[in-house]
């Protein structure tokens, strides 16, 4: 069955590194502001977002900050490659950011960009940094996992 017409959903960049290295809490999606030049960079080449994180300035705005959208070649005018870009989201949810962040120490870290219905979104979660040992447990506990689902197949 073919998708209607417009309706364009196709993940662009996954940060998977930020489930090794961060306890991810509640996700929210935002839109992204972009120029003409990074939109179409944007659906050719992806985007690097493994650094990439949100601020949120004293104006109230929310802005995703080393979010690598790379310049093409043959574009008239060009963009920067790591610009802080603008999220769109509302009052409401800036105000509940900040609360989080400030309050609990946490961050804000990006996990995938993506398109949907041919607008370039975000989606990013509340995190907390993990110690070295935290990471430890969790690829122990992974490997417990994977050894359970194995014997469990061989079981069948």
């Amino acid at each position: 069955m073919a998708k209607p017409k417009g309706k364009d959903d196709t993940t662009l960049a996954t940060n998977r590194r930020a489930h090794f290295d961060y306890e991810l809490g509640d996700r929210y999606e935002a839109g992204l502001s972009l120029i003409g030049s990074e939109a179409r960079s944007l659906r050719m080449s992806g985007a690097d977002i493994s650094a990439a994180w949100v601020d949120i300035d004293s104006r109230g705005q929310a802005w995703v900050k080393d979010m690598k959208i790379p310049v093409l070649q043959h574009a008239a005018f060009g963009h920067e490659e790591k610009r802080a870009r603008r999220l769109l989201l509302h009052r409401q949810e800036i105000e509940r950011l900040r609360g989080s962040t400030e309050r609990d120490g946490m961050t804000l870290i990006v996990t995938k960009c993506y398109y949907k219905a041919n607008r370039a979104k975000l989606e990013f979660a509340l995190a907390r940094g993990k110690k070295k040992y935290d990471k430890r447990q969790s690829t122990r506990d992974r490997e417990q996992q994977r050894e359970a689902r194995q014997a469990m197949q061989r079981r069948r």
